[in-house]
């Protein structure tokens, strides 16, 4: 007897005309249930470790000026515990040291978002990302090489496109939604926005997505407002509350609107991110320079492609 075929019937021209059209596109049950557990398992590791131990590096020099400011902004842009505050300060003086104490030329709340720190606890500790999935947990690569996932985004962004970042998050119960915003650097740079995306999210649902548990809201067709919405919360006529079942995928245009809804259940609300941007912009991580060799090693070529192997300047000589 032939084995049965279990893999999902996904209509792709359907998810692309979605994203070309609405700026989004849902994919359900793309996951197995044996990749679901383990992939909830792991992040669900991963998370209670940090939050025991959350990574504070001990290099750098304290600049009292500059921690101040850094230290405010964060304080005045998210939803952080004076806890965690530190802790980003503390991140922040880490990477002056790794750049050799470079300044940058503009104020730290105009720096681009790709080159700072975001809160690894946020609401208030109710909620919480963690980065670097690929290096803390190698077996879940296979998810960024998803042959249907990463074909829709190579049809929108090309073939040459690499990985942003791959993190996890968890919107924590009783919380009160994100900002609407488009992804960085779009929310930097001047208006008009380009007309074409420069990156895609993919979200992989750990948790059914639900209007009252804190599924993603966006904006159909705002990836073609060429302008960003203003920082605010709360909703806007005509949203979209992404829901759909845990193994599923959600994907959106970096220039559509979107924010995480609120969460008044009991529950978190948990995910996977992998962000796709094209081949010349640079990406939130530097996967190259972190990521353990013989690790590198063990993926298959696609993966280290996306990863940035493959995707780098040459070394002149």
């Amino acid at each position: 007897m032939s084995a049965v075929d279990t893999s999902p019937r996904i209509d792709l021209e359907e998810a692309m005309r979605k994203l070309e059209q609405d700026g989004y596109a849902v994919l359900e049950n793309v996951l197995r249930p044996e990749e679901l557990k383990l992939y909830s398992d792991t992040v669900d590791r991963l998370m209670a470790e940090e939050r025991a131990h959350p990574p504070v590096p001990r290099d750098g020099l304290a600049d009292p000026e500059q921690d101040a400011l850094i230290r405010d902004y964060y304080l005045g842009h998210y939803t952080v515990s004076e806890a965690e505050a530190d802790r980003l300060v503390a991140r922040a003086r880490h990477e002056r040291a790794r750049n050799r104490n470079t300044p940058w030329p503009v104020p730290y709340g105009k720096v681009s978002k790709n080159f700072i720190h975001l809160p690894t606890l946020f609401d208030q500790d109710q909620s919480q990302r963690v980065w670097q999935i690929i290096s803390k947990a190698p077996e879940m690569a296979p998810v960024v090489e998803n042959p249907a996932v990463l074909g829709l985004v190579r049809h929108m962004l090309g073939e040459d496109c690499n990985l942003h970042d791959y993190q996890a998050t968890s919107i924590g119960p009783h919380t009160g939604g994100g900002a609407w915003h488009v992804d960085a650097p779009l929310g930097q740079i001047p208006e008009p926005l380009p007309e074409f995306p420069l990156m895609i999210q993919t979200v992989w649902l750990l948790d059914d997505f639900t209007a009252d548990n804190g599924a993603t809201r966006v904006m159909p067709g705002s990836h073609r407002y060429r302008k960003s919405p203003t920082w605010l919360h709360g909703s806007l006529e005509g949203e979209v509350v992404l829901t759909a079942p845990a193994g599923s995928v959600a994907l959106w245009l970096s220039n559509t609107w979107h924010r995480s809804g609120p969460n008044d259940t009991d529950g978190p609300r948990r995910a996977l991110i992998c962000n796709y941007n094209r081949s010349w912009l640079r990406g939130f991580t530097d996967f190259v320079a972190t990521l353990d060799p013989a690790v590198a090693d063990s993926f298959s070529p696609t993966v280290r492609y996306l990863l940035g192997y493959g995707a780098r300047a040459p070394e002149c000589r």
